[in-house]
């Protein structure tokens, strides 16, 4: 049996929805599925042990009431209550995940209020994280995935194709190009600069998607090639989607609080549910 899956639990809707996603992808690569709450904020103060006490208490309630109202689907579901740092707590956990989930309290509907830990855990994890936003998708279609020819794009197109093919749903590859600015006294473009740039990025975009057809014959590939700022663009996509994936380009000790700054623009207007594939 592979790593587990791990969700973050909290009291948040979002965290429900990430706790269904999770079950079910865990279900469908036979993963075990384990279930962290986190009781943080705690400073020392006087009296202070009797709150945590219940904090604690209450963060255990939640995490086996989740737990209960999740389809088992002969899943082995562990669960786990820890005090401290969230982002120090699921980003340990992380480097013992096969995926961390985590929901966000983004609507969809233009509310910009965001946990105060989620870009931090989605920079600093050892594994992909998918972060589930308070939003039904149900009803939505494909899987959209940022593509630039990177090595960590490629490993971001691995996943959501196959994110797409157990879904059923199409694949939507897109690369997006951006001309240079343009100094004052040039005036307009050249027309074979533009034409040369979008030939490019389709080029590479071709072999960024080689072999998928081999090993998903049945997976329906969309190529978009668009002109404009990536996660605009990916974010437009993703808004009718329901999956995006985005690769991370953090590196080293610094990317324990720093994303790609791709994928933090598309985590801090997140459209769907979407992972950060490193």
């Amino acid at each position: 049996m592979g790593e587990p899956i791990v969700v973050g639990i909290t009291d948040a809707p979002a965290a429900r929805r990430a706790a269904e996603w999770a079950v079910k992808r865990a279900s469908a690569h036979r993963l075990p599925l384990k279930l962290i709450e986190v009781v943080g904020g705690a400073v020392g103060a006087v009296g202070e042990n009797d709150v945590l006490d219940a904090a604690v208490a209450a963060a255990r309630e939640r995490v086996e009431a989740t737990a209960s109202a999740l389809p088992r689907l002969g899943l082995k579901v562990y669960m786990r209550v820890d005090r401290g740092s969230p982002v120090a707590v699921l980003t340990e956990a992380s480097a013992h995940a096969s995926l961390l989930v985590i929901g966000s309290d983004h609507t969809g509907s233009g509310s910009h209020r965001r946990g105060a830990h989620g870009l931090r855990i989605a920079a600093g994890a050892h594994c992909p994280v998918v972060v589930v936003p308070d939003v039904d998708v149900s009803d939505r279609s494909g899987v959209v995935v940022g593509v630039d020819g990177s090595p960590v794009s490629e490993k971001a197109v691995a996943f959501a194709a196959a994110e797409a093919d157990r879904l059923g749903e199409p694949l939507i590859a897109v690369s997006v190009w951006t001309p240079l600015e343009v100094p004052r006294n040039m005036g307009a473009y050249p027309v074979q600069y533009l034409e040369n740039m979008e030939k490019l990025t389709d080029e590479a975009l071709g072999l960024s998607l080689a072999g998928l057809a081999s090993s998903y014959p049945d997976l329906e590939i969309v190529r978009r090639v668009e002109r404009g700022y990536p996660a605009h663009i990916i974010n437009e996509l993703a808004g009718s989607a329901r999956l995006a994936v985005v690769g991370s380009h953090g590196r080293g000790a610094l990317a324990r609080f720093l994303l790609g700054s791709i994928s933090q623009e598309v985590l801090a207007r997140l459209a769907t549910v979407t992972a950060v594939v490193r």
